[in-house]
């Protein structure tokens, strides 16, 4: 797997505590936006990220951002 399977055409978006997080990167995690161990069959890794503050942020829901883990409006032209 070299291309990300799209979940969604829209962010997820989140009101996360502080803490980190594992943003599923490549698209086959049953716990979207985050990773639950499913791209072990893939050479895609998931996205590791901190929030130090109650923070609401829009995850990417299509894996294509360029801006990982944010969403950056790429699922507006796939």
């Amino acid at each position: 797997m070299t291309e990300p399977k799209i979940v969604q055409k829209a962010p997820f978006v989140l009101e996360l505590n502080s803490g980190k997080y594992a943003w599923c990167a490549c698209g086959l995690s049953a716990n979207q936006p985050f990773c639950d161990g499913s791209h072990k069959s893939t050479n895609i890794t998931p996205i590791v990220f901190e929030i130090n503050d109650k923070t609401k942020i829009a995850l990417c829901g299509c894996k294509h951002t360029k801006n990982k883990p944010k969403c950056d409006g790429t699922h507006k032209n796939l």
